[in-house]
């Protein structure tokens, strides 16, 4: 343009040209300068139950004094949680205005979820300069694993004097008095009532309710060879959901569960998830929900192993529940030694598992007892 305004000799091009240089030069400084002031804000809980939706709030305000001719706001959705890839808007901003946006997640699989980034951007209202851009940190949903409420369960325990009645009178509980009776020869004289014995003018003796303390540790089989390769998913996701159920009905119960699994943590750098031993109280719940909210299958991990390892370090009298999707005669055997430790152990087949009546019949034979659930209405033996 200066050389034809020069052959020219026409002061028209020279400020063309003068307009066209003031242009870019004001435009790439209004843009950086007006996305400077833009403050931007995402809105949203980050744990939710299956079912629930999610309400996700983006609030955009230019708190500067020049106004945005376009701004584009783009927010990256998680595939298991939204039916699009992303959610995107385009608005102009006044100096000291906002623009509000939301849009709905549902909760449909449980996971942990990556949501973002929220990328803000714009560029100079002529288009002659790179879109200028800046983005918010990834948030993270983690969405809870379903769970079965159930009623009763039969868990073997010989640990006494605990909160939960229990059939066996070995197991009486001197704190929970049932009745009274007359004295008959034998009876220790601790059990003796004395003012109803002043009162009657005949020995009366107390007769206490039987209970016992339920600590339960679930060692959860996320090994994927142990499942069968063409269900291997929903088995996997069964097997939590029983997991899930059962450490709900422990801890309802007012009762110690702890959680042990062998598959992958990706918020753990070496993937190992963390072991949870037995606890009592909502917030352990939640703890164990969170970890089983993240898990993924993981390759080559028998489950053997960990059992090995944590069954030396738990107190006698602890019911071990082993939900796994096969189970070879090792893994009995395992079973078979925490039994004669003083242990008490569970053995659940979660899934289509073949041969899972020869399993049954191999696993009584060591005393273990055992439980097939093909399906989640499987879980109706625990519903009654």
């Amino acid at each position: 343009m200066i050389i034809i305004a020069a052959l020219m000799r026409d002061d028209f091009v020279l400020t063309l040209l003068y307009l066209f240089l003031g242009a870019i030069l004001i435009g790439s400084v209004w843009s950086r300068q007006a996305l400077s002031q833009v403050r931007r804000k995402r809105e949203v809980i980050d744990r939710a139950f299956l079912g629930e939706k999610i309400k996700v709030r983006i609030h955009i305000r230019n708190h500067g004094w020049i106004p945005l001719p376009w701004l584009s706001v783009k927010d990256e959705l998680p595939t298991g949680l939204s039916s699009g890839t992303s959610f995107q808007r385009v608005v102009s901003l006044a100096p000291h205005r906002e623009a509000n946006f939301e849009y709905t997640l549902r909760a449909r699989k449980r996971g942990y979820y990556p949501l973002g980034p929220l990328v803000v951007s714009t560029g100079d209202i002529l288009g002659l300069h790179k879109t200028i851009t800046i983005q918010e940190d990834v948030r993270h949903l983690t969405i809870y694993p379903k769970i079965v409420p159930l009623s009763s369960i039969e868990i073997p325990s010989f640990s006494p004097q605990g909160t939960l009645r229990h059939h066996r009178p070995v197991f009486e509980d001197p704190t929970r008095v049932l009745g009274k009776r007359e004295y008959v020869a034998g009876d220790s004289l601790r059990r003796v009532d004395w003012k109803s014995t002043a009162t009657t003018g005949r020995l009366q003796v107390k007769l206490f309710e039987p209970s016992i303390a339920l600590e339960t540790l679930i060692f959860l089989n996320l090994n994927a060879e142990d499942y069968h390769y063409r269900r291997r998913i929903d088995s996997t996701e069964l097997a939590i959901v029983i997991a899930a159920s059962i450490a709900n009905w422990v801890v309802s119960k007012k009762q110690t569960v702890g959680l042990m699994v062998n598959g992958r943590d990706p918020l753990k750098s070496d993937g190992v998830p963390q072991y949870l031993p037995p606890r009592k109280g909502k917030s352990h719940l939640m703890r164990i929900l969170e970890v089983m909210a993240r898990i993924e299958i993981i390759q080559d991990s028998p489950l053997i192993e960990r059992i090995r390892h944590h069954r030396h370090f738990l107190a006698w009298g602890t019911t071990l529940i082993v939900i796994t999707g096969s189970a070879e005669d090792a893994l009995l055997d395992e079973l078979y030694q925490a039994g004669r430790s003083g242990q008490n152990t569970i053995l659940v087949l979660a899934g289509p598992v073949a041969y899972a009546r020869d399993i049954k019949n191999r696993a009584s034979y060591y005393g273990i007892q055992t439980v097939s659930i093909p399906s989640e209405r499987g879980l109706d033996i625990w519903r009654k």
